[in-house]
């Protein structure tokens, strides 16, 4: 008990919900959704994440969100409590691992969002659609180390403040500035002449573009989307209070993101159609889209240079609430495990943020000869994580609950708060078989896919 009374809360049911929708609304919901919603199949693969969003995440946040309330601790503590061998104890490493790896070369990215918002802010917009641009800025290192590093240090003074003085109190200033913009720059976009067909392709389901493919990349995009198999949602679960309802908290989290995603396909999709007349070919993956393709969009729009200004803010307030979630998760499991003091978590985690970002932020510049497996260091630490690490550890969590912690105790912590556990048979069917299942496949088409076995 004494632990439980030094460990940080959130306030209530809003501290929590808008961190956790905080982590879960990032660059997936901005760059990599409406890409990959345009590429494979548009209102059907829209309707198909859906579903999966109903059934798979909502298990999957439900659970980690009771495995740290349980235990009241961060991945590695929770994992071990419950699991009491090893083998898990290294599950809780993997899922602890994680944000370590993945926040500095999100940050790297958070970097060229800085860069492109402050140009716009210039009213550069013109230079940053011209071609050529995006690969100049990111080969030529001290320019985008500058971004990389300023972008950190954001981070870092916000999960210096504390949980509820910087991660919460920054995620309910963010949030709702996000949904606004959000609204206002899908509004400009869904009005301008041709971007009807882009609405329609988005939104309206073409059961002849249904593919095996649509499924395997929807359940791979929850992933990201929902900030699953992180550790984030564990730790966040252990800063939440008994007297709030799981169930019902992430619901909202589920309907937040999804939102955000929705946002983010109708600013995005329509303006590109209108933009390319109709070409779904042009919305290309990742940075390609938003540091090349978007510019250019704007730079043929009326007010293009003040709705580059708001996209770029929104995805600035969008990544930097994400980058604070995976280095609170990270600081949470230094002062759990190795029992240092904020302060000194927060240092550490900075150091380990400078140099490996650093190389992911050099990686296309002075150290662009030094790959691993073909690929630069972003790259790379993006495929580790993303495609091996976040599998393992969904099928981990899955193992854990289902096989060891078992229904009845989630059972119990669910009904805490709420009296209820509504979706218990879903939930139960779901992680004992089905998400288990889906994980597996994601690693192994993830892996095929990098080595050039399959293509996707």
């Amino acid at each position: 008990m004494e632990h439980q009374q030094k460990r940080s809360t959130f306030s209530g049911k809003l501290g929590f919900v808008l961190a956790a929708a905080g982590a879960s609304v990032g660059l997936g919901n901005i760059w990599r959704f409406p890409y990959l919603a345009a590429r494979y199949g548009g209102g059907i693969f829209f309707i198909v994440y859906l579903l999966l969003a109903l059934t798979f995440g909502y298990t999957m946040i439900t659970a980690e969100t009771a495995l740290g309330r349980m235990t009241r601790k961060s991945p590695v503590g929770a994992y071990h409590a419950m699991g009491k061998t090893k083998w898990f104890s290294a599950g809780g490493w993997i899922n602890a691992i994680i944000p370590i790896l993945i926040v500095p070369y999100y940050s790297v990215i958070g970097g060229w969002v800085i860069k492109y918002l402050a140009a716009y802010c210039a009213g550069q917009g013109a230079m940053l659609a011209e071609d050529g641009y995006f690969t100049q800025f990111i080969t030529g290192g001290l320019s985008a180390e500058v971004c990389f590093i300023i972008f950190m240090l954001m981070t870092v003074a916000v999960i210096f403040c504390g949980l509820r003085s910087g991660v919460e109190r920054v995620s309910k200033m963010m949030m709702p500035v996000l949904v606004v913009l959000a609204v206002i720059i899908m509004g400009y976009s869904v009005t301008r002449p041709g971007a009807l067909a882009g609405v329609k392709y988005f939104l309206v389901p073409q059961v002849e573009n249904f593919s095996w493919m649509t499924i395997v990349t929807a359940m791979g995009q929850m992933f990201y989307s929902l900030s699953i198999a992180m550790g984030i949602l564990i730790t966040f679960g252990s800063y939440m209070k008994d007297d709030v309802s799981i169930e019902k908290s992430t619901e909202s989290v589920e309907i937040f993101d999804t939102g955000i995603a929705v946002m983010a396909g109708l600013i995005i999709i329509p303006a590109v159609f209108a933009f390319s007349g109709g070409d779904p070919e042009t919305l290309q993956a990742g940075p390609a889209l938003m540091f090349i393709t978007i510019p250019k969009v704007f730079a043929s729009m009326g007010l293009g240079t003040f709705i580059g200004v708001l996209f770029f803010f929104l995805v600035l307030c969008a990544a930097l609430t994400s980058s604070i979630a995976l280095t609170e998760s990270a600081v949470s499991t230094f002062e759990d495990e190795l029992g240092w003091g904020r302060k000194k978590s927060v240092v550490v985690l900075a150091f380990i943020m400078l140099v490996l970002g650093s190389l992911s932020s050099l990686g296309y510049g002075p150290l662009a000869n030094i790959t691993i497996l073909g690929m630069p260091f972003l790259d790379f630490f993006d495929f580790l994580t993303n495609s091996v690490m976040m599998p393992i550890a969904a099928i981990a969590t899955c193992v854990l609950v289902s096989r060891v912690v078992g229904l009845d105790r989630i059972e119990q912590e669910m009904c805490k708060g709420s009296g209820t556990f509504k979706r218990k048979r879903v939930f139960s069917v779901m992680i004992r078989f089905v998400c288990p299942i889906f994980a597996a496949i994601i690693l192994l088409s993830s892996v095929a896919n990098a080595f050039g076995w399959i293509a996707m």
